[in-house]
């Protein structure tokens, strides 16, 4: 009986496996890719909520941002519900050290001000009660 050659065994393996669309370690399989969606969407509302208390633990701002236009909202399916968020952040009068981070009002004085256009995704499982940040991208306007 004839022995068969390692590589050429790994090598139809390999072959085997891809034509079943098995992912590659570490992948996402995309079932649906971006779509848009309303911003009002309970899930991307979340999603915002998370990324800007992300974006406020890490800034060395002493101020906390809080999203004042969302210029895109989409989501896509993977193993998770991935939302990608267009977003406009503004600083606001509230200091980080008070704790408070809602009903804060923009900074008015000039010198003061500060806006960023911020791109953001974040991976959601709703079942998990999990989210995670996957991008946060923000540069001056």
């Amino acid at each position: 009986m004839a022995r068969i050659c390692p590589r050429l065994l790994l090598w139809m393996t390999m072959v085997a496996l891809a034509s079943r669309g098995v992912q590659v370690w570490g992948s996402k399989k995309v079932t649906r890719e971006f779509q848009d969606i309303p911003a009002s969407y309970v899930y991307v509302q979340q999603a915002l909520w998370f990324a800007m208390k992300e974006y406020n633990e890490a800034s060395r701002d002493t101020y906390v941002y809080k999203v004042t236009n969302i210029l895109r909202s989409q989501e896509q399916v993977t193993d998770s519900l991935d939302y990608l968020l267009e977003v406009i952040i503004e600083r606001t009068m509230c200091k980080k050290i008070s704790g408070i981070t809602e009903n804060c009002l923009i900074q008015e004085d000039p010198q003061m001000q500060k806006m960023f256009y911020c791109t953001f995704i974040v991976a959601s499982k709703p079942w998990k009660f999990e989210l995670n940040m996957l991008k946060k991208e923000c540069s001056p306007i």
